[in-house]
């Protein structure tokens, strides 16, 4: 069970890694970055972000790019919380693909 102070880091993590995915993805003209959700270890020592990227087929590439990253998104979401958070947790990223499978089902049950 996730306590109320996970709850509001995980949500403050969340609003800004996606502002920080909005920033670095208007350079790369028509691939969109979003923040699904973003899950707090107990301890507070892992966050884990669950990224839903569009258009999916570039899915793969932008994942890879943003875990070759992860030390420096770290340093700006350091920097963007350094007054409500003491220390910044170790990030993991996900490829939350949960709309591609919704889609995926629904052509199914319209091919019915």
């Amino acid at each position: 069970m996730e306590s109320t102070r996970q709850a509001k880091i995980a949500r403050l993590f969340q609003k800004e890694l996606s502002e920080i995915f909005r920033q670095q993805t208007a350079k790369t003209h028509g691939t969109i970055v979003s923040v699904s959700t973003v899950r707090v270890s107990p301890d507070l020592s892992v966050a884990k972000a669950y990224l839903s990227v569009f258009p999916s087929e570039k899915a793969a590439e932008v994942m890879e790019s943003i875990n070759a990253s992860a030390k420096t998104i770290r340093y700006e979401l350091a920097q963007r919380v350094r007054f409500q958070v003491r220390k910044t947790p170790e990030l993991h990223f996900y490829l939350d693909d949960s709309l591609d499978y919704l889609e995926k089902i629904d052509s199914l049950l319209e091919n019915k």
